[in-house]
């Protein structure tokens, strides 16, 4: 059972109604609503209080109908303007891939980008989503929050933990299992989502969907690997020995970040050929084009690179070859400071729930773990520090805390 009931969702319509405004949208209609509101901002909160929100009257209505403030990985806080057609063009690209508008559940606060996405798409659909702000792995919890969708089509938006969480609970939990394959479609975003995590969704009857995308892009732009409708990806390398990161084009991406002249300028600019807007991510990736169009294939983050001893190592592989390993269900890489090579290889591991404590044996499972990752990626890639944990802390969004991982790491030998 919850520790507490959710908060409840009397909030909704005064947020639907200040988004339409924001907007200049009827809810329900993409006609004008006459209404000349200032720019949005969600305010962050913690899970159990009911969202809250501001005006920016002090932000030129056409520089942002919402603005979506994030912090990022290397700490730097960003103000991202989403004007009022960006947001539009996500939502219509995502009902277009998604095969229609439908009913949400919302579990991510929408002070983040994939929270006020589900608000807008809402708006568009003329439906009410239903909140779960916590408690959002707890299968009861999740339970009765989706048998409250109505609609006809029913869609979910999770981080790939929230969904490994919930189905260890499967199959025993059958009011569980009926829920989530109740929905038409599970999106996973907000970090990778391992081949083992897919299949067995797809084995319990689930449709997920990986997303890839960010505040910039008003949420996730890029579907299984695929782009959705008017966006166009492209890489940018400065050789064939650098990994190539991913830029970005479309009517969704943003209009750039506030006051910061400088990093708006790193990142975004106009695409020549088309005149959309693009920006270019600090994520790592290979693209390729086939029949259906383009594949993207990422490979990490530019600041997840760790240099050891020369050696430059992916720490997303690490993770991906670490989380092949049949115990391992949720893992961790990160890059800890070494005297000697400047930087090691650092892995946190949540082991399967299967496993009694007194069946694991740590150093047995810690060699195992380290040869896998030495055999696939080479020497160099074994972790140097292993640390086994019940769960990885995660932060409000259900991403996994990364500051804090690496200070657990940091402190303790494994």
């Amino acid at each position: 059972m919850p520790e507490t009931t959710p908060p409840t969702d009397s909030w909704i319509p005064a947020a639907l109604s200040a988004l339409a405004a924001a907007l200049k949208t009827n809810p329900g209609s993409r006609s004008d609503s006459g209404i000349d509101a200032p720019p949005l901002e969600f305010q962050p909160a913690d899970p159990a209080e009911s969202p809250t929100w501001v005006t920016r009257p002090e932000v030129p209505v056409d520089l942002a109908a919402v603005i979506v403030r994030t912090s990022g990985s290397t700490g730097t806080p960003k103000q991202t303007l989403l004007p009022a057609t960006a947001i539009r063009a996500s939502v219509a690209a995502t009902a277009q891939a998604l095969g229609g508008h439908g009913q949400w559940l919302l579990t991510l606060q929408p002070s983040y980008v994939a929270g006020l996405a589900v608000l807008a798409r809402s708006l568009e659909a003329g439906t009410t989503p239903v909140a779960l702000l916590e408690h959002t792995t707890d299968p009861l919890a999740f339970t009765l929050a989706a048998q409250q969708l109505t609609a006809e089509r029913r869609y979910v938006s999770l981080v790939p933990t929230q969904l490994q969480r919930l189905l260890e609970h499967l199959p025993q939990e059958k009011a569980l299992a009926a829920a989530l394959a109740r929905f038409d479609a599970i999106l996973l975003g907000g970090g990778a989502s391992s081949e083992d995590l897919i299949a067995r969704a797809q084995a319990h009857g689930l449709n997920p969907v990986r997303t890839y995308g960010m505040s910039e892009t008003c949420g996730g732009c890029v579907y299984d690997g695929r782009p959705l409708p008017g966006v166009q990806l492209e890489t940018v390398g400065t050789g064939k020995q650098t990994p190539s990161r991913v830029r970005i084009s479309g009517p969704m991406v943003a209009a750039g970040y506030l006051d910061d002249a400088d990093l708006d300028a790193a990142h975004f600019s106009w695409d020549p050929g088309s005149g959309q807007r693009r920006f270019l991510t600090d994520d790592l990736g290979e693209l390729s084009t086939d029949a259906q169009g383009q594949l993207l294939r990422l490979s990490g983050r530019a600041d997840d690179v760790i240099n050891t001893g020369g050696v430059k190592i992916s720490a997303e592989r690490v993770r991906s070859v670490l989380l092949s390993h049949p115990q391992a269900t949720e893992v961790f890489v990160g890059a800890l400071p070494d005297p000697e090579w400047g930087q090691m290889v650092g892995a946190a591991v949540v082991i399967s729930t299967g496993l009694d404590e007194g069946e694991l044996d740590q150093d047995e499972l810690g060699r195992e773990l380290r040869e896998l990752a030495g055999d696939a990626l080479g020497r160099p890639a074994a972790p140097k520090r292993l640390l086994f944990l019940p769960r990885l802390p995660t932060l409000a969004s259900g991403k996994p805390d990364r500051q804090r991982l690496l200070q657990m790491l940091r402190t303790q030998a494994g």
